[in-house]
């Protein structure tokens, strides 16, 4: 496509929803009467996993952080929903959007990126703009076995979470209440899911960014081999920032610079 080339319409399939019932654990903070915001975490996170942010936000914004299905204290997947997880998980989120009273900023990190520009797409006229951290890259109709493993590894590991706190502290720049949220929530992970649902489809995903129609906002690490190609992404709707010295996470890594740029692209939709 040639720069500044109208994008050709997509059509994005709506998720199956009325066969997923989600009865999924949400954490609220903040007034209720204020502008509400939906936090999607990434994958082995929960909606516990968001402390700093929460105390940040939860003075000017109502804040629902969701644990995913297969995540912290939500229901876990069933056989049939695992070979569909993709669908699943945004029908799940798209139902949490459905349940609000009017449409909400949407805020994903990771897997909650992928399933909060999904939705988006699927469902415009329920959220109010977007903001994507480092969103997981799709690719493939079933789990990659090295992805598989690295991931089950990883969980092992947790199971003397003092020791990954300690050594978090020392390796990271997080702050401790960011490490001990982040710790605290892997036990609760759905083994089968990193086992037989990590995988997000195929799908165009520069073709996924064009045709978003809420503001949104990509924020990215200066390595970011999840990212799409964005000589390729013509949008007006879409800002995209880097933000120096940081990884995967993003606001964990460099939280002012996150908020410095965060917070005034919300402001602008209160």
């Amino acid at each position: 496509m040639a720069p500044g080339a109208p994008s050709p319409a997509v059509s994005v399939p709506l998720p199956r929803v009325r066969d997923v019932t989600t009865n999924l654990s949400i954490h609220e903070h903040g007034d209720p009467s204020a502008p509400t915001i939906l936090l999607v975490h990434g994958v082995t996170d929960a909606g516990t996993s968001w402390p700093d942010l929460v105390a940040r936000w939860q003075d000017r914004w109502h804040l629902l952080a969701l644990d995913l299905r297969g995540h912290g204290s939500s229901p876990r997947f069933t056989a049939d929903q695992l070979s569909r997880s993709p669908e699943v998980l945004v029908a799940d989120v798209i139902e949490v959007l459905e349940a609000q009273p009017e449409p909400v900023v949407v805020v994903g990190h990771s897997l909650g990126g992928f399933l909060t520009l999904r939705a988006a797409l699927a469902r415009p006229d329920l959220v109010r703009a977007v903001v994507l951290e480092d969103p997981a890259k799709p690719g493939g109709r079933v789990p990659d076995p090295a992805f598989v493993v690295q991931n089950e590894e990883f969980l092992d590991s947790m199971a003397d979470p003092r020791a990954q706190i300690e050594r978090m502290q020392r390796d990271s720049p997080w702050s401790r209440t960011e490490i001990e949220a982040w710790a605290a929530c892997k036990g609760q992970v759905d083994r089968a899911y990193i086992r037989e649902g990590l995988f997000l489809g195929d799908v165009d995903w520069e073709e996924q960014f064009r045709s978003l129609t809420v503001p949104g906002l990509l924020v990215l690490p200066p390595e970011a081999p999840m990212s799409p190609d964005l000589t390729q992404v013509d949008n007006p709707q879409l800002r995209t920032v880097v933000i120096p010295d940081s990884g995967h996470c993003v606001r964990r890594d460099q939280p002012e610079a996150f908020h410095a740029v965060v917070d005034p692209f919300l402001e602008e939709l209160r």
